[in-house]
């Protein structure tokens, strides 16, 4: 008799899931502070433009008293945010937000349009936001910037003061009416991203099953296992 000799195919070793501590608190906090500051601001601010409630006067001044305290407040998360981009960890980092201008970024940033283009198979793995994603936020601070800065110069007409010098130079730049009509328009720009927001990581969540809702609560994602 001949003995029968089974090969077997060799292991392959795959390392297991883990978790990931990404998000430090003081970005989890700037981001909720800033969706509860946008929501209040949008809704008083709507109504600042076009008073929907009967109320008189002394609802218009509370309205007001509201939408800028919620200004001072996302100033403030404003701030923060850009201090922790240069004291947090590699994920908090401004280069996640601007990829362009790394080498290391620039490649990744390729390789995700690729991927977004149908020619790439399958998508860079980023623990933290993917490139295009860090250059949309990007904007999204540009706007919210944008938004303070017509907003404190709106409040600042006819006030004077400190508050001439710190916001009157936006009125070198366009009229009263234009930077009204700004400010009202950043505001859509921004609900409409916060949609989108959403959506997409929702989508991304199922699709990579990587805990990216539940991630902006506890700061923890997680690596998927992958072969070596």
């Amino acid at each position: 008799m001949t003995d029968t000799v089974q090969a077997t195919a060799p292991t392959v070793p795959v390392a297991p899931d883990r978790q990931v501590y990404v998000w430090e608190l003081p970005v989890r906090l700037t981001h909720w502070v800033n969706f509860a500051a946008i929501g209040v601001l949008s809704v008083t601010g709507f109504y600042i433009g076009h008073p929907f409630l009967a109320g008189g006067g002394s609802l218009m001044s509370w309205m007001s008293a509201v939408h800028r305290l919620a200004g001072y407040a996302l100033v403030a998360s404003l701030l923060l945010r850009v201090y922790w981009a240069f004291a947090g960890n590699q994920w908090a980092s401004w280069r996640a937000l601007f990829p362009w201008l790394t080498p290391d970024g620039r490649v990744a940033l390729w390789q995700t349009f690729l991927y977004y283009i149908f020619v790439r198979r399958e998508p860079p793995r980023e623990v933290g936001h993917n490139p295009l994603a860090g250059m949309a936020y990007s904007a999204v601070v540009a706007l919210l910037a944008a938004e303070v800065a017509s907003g404190f110069a709106l409040y600042s007409m006819g006030r004077g003061g400190g508050w001439t010098i710190a916001f009157g130079w936006v009125f070198w730049i366009a009229s009263p009416q234009i930077v009204r009509l700004a400010h009202h328009l950043i505001m859509w720009l921004l609900l409409g991203f916060a949609v989108h927001h959403v959506y997409s990581c929702a989508l991304l969540d199922v699709e990579e099953r990587n805990g990216l809702i539940t991630s902006i609560f506890s700061g923890y994602k997680l690596v998927r296992r992958s072969a070596h």
